[in-house]
């Protein structure tokens, strides 16, 4: 269990985004941590922008890559935080249908788990090809809508406002004008789906039977339950190219012409 330091030191829980170093977060952070290790290579001694950064944890593993990292988010208390526990992060709060760089300043945007959150995906698409230089790269990933919300066309979290099959996050980027790299998926590797047979066979659905009708962060864990959780590292998933549509989620790499 972390201890009270370190949940001070981490943004609050709110359904919206995920933290590092809380147990009952570990499962959505690893899994995020996992596609920013997938797609570090494209941010070698490069200048990243990244489009929403959330807590910042993800802005400063580019930070290890790249030659610099500007982290933009809208939430204050956020950018305030990044700015605070990241030192090697630049960081400013900005809305990213604006985005506050010139035309073809920035060699990748960096936009990881944020299209779902967007009102308006094809504007802020458009600002990405804007602020990059030709043959600068657009690093997505995002929930896969076919396993993310399988029955409904409406998001199952209430903070998306639009998911997306892959053949709709191909569409939506080549219709932005950019060309597709890569578009791959990420998956559990073997040793989660052993941990999902000691839990009804679906890891994703016990955690969510526990904190379904919950405040973030109040519920209830079984120790067990808890304890896998907190056991998962990123290499427990694994990003491939082999069967899209079974994924979790979408990771993309699209360039600017």
């Amino acid at each position: 269990m972390t201890n009270a330091a370190t949940r001070a030191e981490a943004l609050h829980l709110t359904g919206e985004r995920t933290v590092p170093g809380l147990p009952e977060e570990n499962y959505w952070f690893r899994r995020h941590e996992a596609a920013y290790f997938a797609l570090l290579p494209h941010c070698a001694d490069a200048m990243v922008l990244e489009a929403g950064c959330g807590e910042g944890y993800g802005a400063s593993l580019i930070a290890r890559k790249a030659r610099q990292v500007l982290a933009l988010d809208y939430d204050v208390p956020t950018t305030e935080h990044v700015a605070r526990r990241y030192p090697d992060v630049a960081v400013a709060r900005a809305n990213l249908a604006y985005l506050p760089v010139r035309d073809g300043s920035v060699d990748v945007v960096a936009n990881f788990q944020v299209i779902e959150h967007l009102w308006d995906q094809d504007g802020f698409l458009a600002e990405c090809f804007r602020v990059l230089r030709p043959g600068g790269k657009l690093l997505v990933t995002t929930p896969n809508r076919l396993t993310f919300t399988p029955d409904s066309d409406t998001p199952l979290n209430p903070f998306h406002t639009r998911e997306l099959a892959p053949s709709e996050l191909d569409g939506l980027l080549r219709a932005a004008g950019f060309s597709m790299a890569t578009l791959h998926g990420l998956h559990h590797s073997e040793s989660l789906r052993a941990v999902e047979n000691r839990h009804g066979g679906s890891l994703i659905d016990a955690q969510l039977a526990v904190v379904m009708g919950s405040l973030p962060g109040q519920a209830a864990w079984p120790a067990d339950l808890l304890a896998d959780v907190a056991a998962i590292r990123a290499d427990d998933f694994t990003v491939h190219d082999r069967d899209l549509d079974a994924s979790l989620d979408l990771v993309a790499v699209a360039v600017r012409p």
